[in-house]
């Protein structure tokens, strides 16, 4: 069996983005995308180019998943804070 090794360059793997989104925003989303990132080049030398870009996409989406989920969470966090310091102040 002869390994076919794709022409040109591997899809960008997104792999900084997922490692700030996951040191910075959310960890959970981010090590999912640190991982897909992480699989993009071994696949592209294996020649499976559309399981490569599909994980790159996956890496890239999950990246962004981060980074909108922490001021969300920031968001809920301090409307929580807010809640009980009101309702220690009213006590």
């Amino acid at each position: 069996m002869e390994n076919i090794t794709p022409q040109g360059r591997p899809p960008e793997n997104h792999l900084v983005w997922a490692i700030l989104t996951t040191v910075m925003c959310c960890l959970p989303l981010g090590i999912v995308s640190i991982i897909k990132a992480a699989k993009v080049k071994k696949l592209w030398a294996l020649g499976d180019t559309e399981s490569a870009q599909k994980s790159a996409d996956d890496a890239k989406k999950y990246a962004i998943w981060s980074a909108v989920s922490f001021p969300i969470i920031l968001v809920v966090l301090f409307m929580i804070m807010k809640y009980i310091l009101e309702s220690q102040v009213l006590c």
